[in-house]
């Protein structure tokens, strides 16, 4: 058996049979230009990109309150900053200040609205025999009603269809309990990873940052402060536009004498946030309240509510969004739509709202983002390659010139000593210059014969 036969065997017995047989597929695959192993990666690639895909749409919930978190520590970190500078030196202790604000604000929220909704379900369950008498009786504007279009025959009529629709309404009012009861615990994880992102933010950020050069750093550093001003330029921005929304409604309300003025102007300042369609869905139980109350005032809260909301939507919005924010106004209302729309097609009504709130500052950050991606990519001016050839041209002549001075001192350390000979016994040396070597005659000395 050759050596090279023997060689052959050892391999393959080092290898086992998979790995010689892999061996050999690799070699036959070479041998007919085949790319067996970039096509053999394409295929990996491809499946991790589904995989990783499908992970994050099933993961699309917690990706969801993970972005919501970390708007809301974005949008609290100045102020926890300003605590911590003025306040309390402490980080801990000034994002534990903030947090018992944003509780009590929660709170007052809470019980500005739910003690009105309280009081109106409690009295609407105390004078509920009453009203069924009168629209038996035909008192009041109901009995008018029920007897002008026989809505007692009707119902006697329909009594067992009737207990059927009651039996399947009680469903989804199971459903809209487990929903909120799902909300709360929403709320709940929001407010946790908020405080979180407040605590460890800016640990977080120091080692991202510790893990770039001192200019990317810096760059990085650069363009986030530009996001962070969009982002809370676009807070300012809503916030106005939501004081302007809650103005109108108050003075509507007041001007038609509709009860609770002050709490459903709160209301429809807190829903305006949204933008585009925050207006409408604040408008919608406003206007039915004060249709209960009288027709004309259902009538006009309903007008005043469609042209402001179109005034909002494409005048006051874009103008005012672009000054805060510093983007086009068609690129704000283009972001909305869009991010709607994906929004709900991949989280439902809750994705849809918060795309629909973070499309502004993403927007924002995008145009930041690309703006100095462009300029940092950018060919340098005139000014600028003339100012680099002058300072490519000083190096050089720098360069230059240290090599000049750097081979003048080596010559001079490999430059020959002055021999000494001995001429005569007893005389002391005589030192006989280099120069001689250089081609200088010689000094004549004495006699050494």
């Amino acid at each position: 058996m050759s050596e090279e036969q023997d060689r052959t065997v050892e391999s393959e017995r080092s290898r086992g049979q998979a790995g010689y047989r892999l061996g050999r597929l690799w070699a036959a695959a070479e041998m007919r230009k085949v790319p067996l192993r970039t096509i053999i990666v394409a295929i990996v690639a491809v499946a991790a990109f589904y995989l990783a895909g499908k992970l994050i749409y099933r993961l699309r919930d917690v990706f969801l309150l993970l972005i919501v978190a970390g708007f809301i520590a974005l949008i609290l970190n100045p102020v926890v900053a300003v605590v911590e500078a003025y306040v309390i030196r402490r980080r801990g202790f000034a994002v534990t200040i903030v947090a018992v604000l944003m509780l009590l604000a929660f709170l007052g929220l809470t019980v500005a609205f739910g003690y009105p909704m309280v009081n109106a379900i409690t009295h609407l369950a105390n004078n509920l025999p009453t009203y069924v008498t009168n629209a038996e009786q035909g008192k009041g504007w109901i009995g008018k009603l029920v007897q002008h279009y026989h809505v007692q025959q009707w119902v006697q009529q329909n009594v067992s269809k009737l207990v059927t629709f009651g039996q399947d309404v009680s469903k989804p009012a199971l459903a809209v309990g487990k929903g909120a009861l799902s909300l709360l615990i929403e709320l709940l994880t929001i407010f946790i990873l908020v405080l979180l992102l407040l605590l460890e933010g800016p640990k977080l950020r120091r080692g991202l940052l510790s893990l770039l050069s001192p200019r990317q750093a810096e760059e990085i550093q650069a363009i986030a402060s530009e996001v962070n001003r969009s982002v809370i330029g676009y807070m300012l921005g809503n916030f106005l536009t939501s004081v302007a929304c809650g103005v109108v409604v108050l003075v509507d309300l007041v001007a038609l004498n509709v009860p609770f003025p002050l709490l459903w102007a709160l209301w429809v300042a807190l829903v305006d946030f949204l933008p585009m369609i925050g207006g409408a869905l604040a408008g919608i139980p406003v206007v039915i309240f004060a249709a209960f109350q009288s027709l004309h005032a259902g009538i006009i809260t309903l007008v005043v509510f469609l042209i402001y909301t179109q005034f909002e939507n494409h005048v006051l919005n874009p103008v005012i969004m672009s000054k805060t924010v510093r983007i086009s106004p068609l690129l704000v209302l283009v972001s909305v739509l869009v991010a709607a729309s994906l929004g709900s097609w991949i989280g439902g009504l809750f994705g849809g709202f918060v795309a629909a709130l973070l499309a502004i500052p993403a927007a924002g950050a995008f145009q930041v983002i690309v703006r100095e991606a462009w300029r940092l990519t950018a060919p340098p001016s005139e000014a600028e390659a003339e100012e680099a050839a002058l300072d490519r041209a000083a190096g050089g002549a720098v360069e230059d010139a240290a090599e000049i001075t750097e081979e003048a001192a080596a010559g001079e350390d490999t430059a020959v000593e002055p021999a000494k000979v001995t001429v005569n016994p007893g005389e002391p040396p005589v030192s006989v210059d280099a120069g001689v070597s250089a081609g200088r005659p010689a000094q004549s000395g004495p006699d050494v014969s």
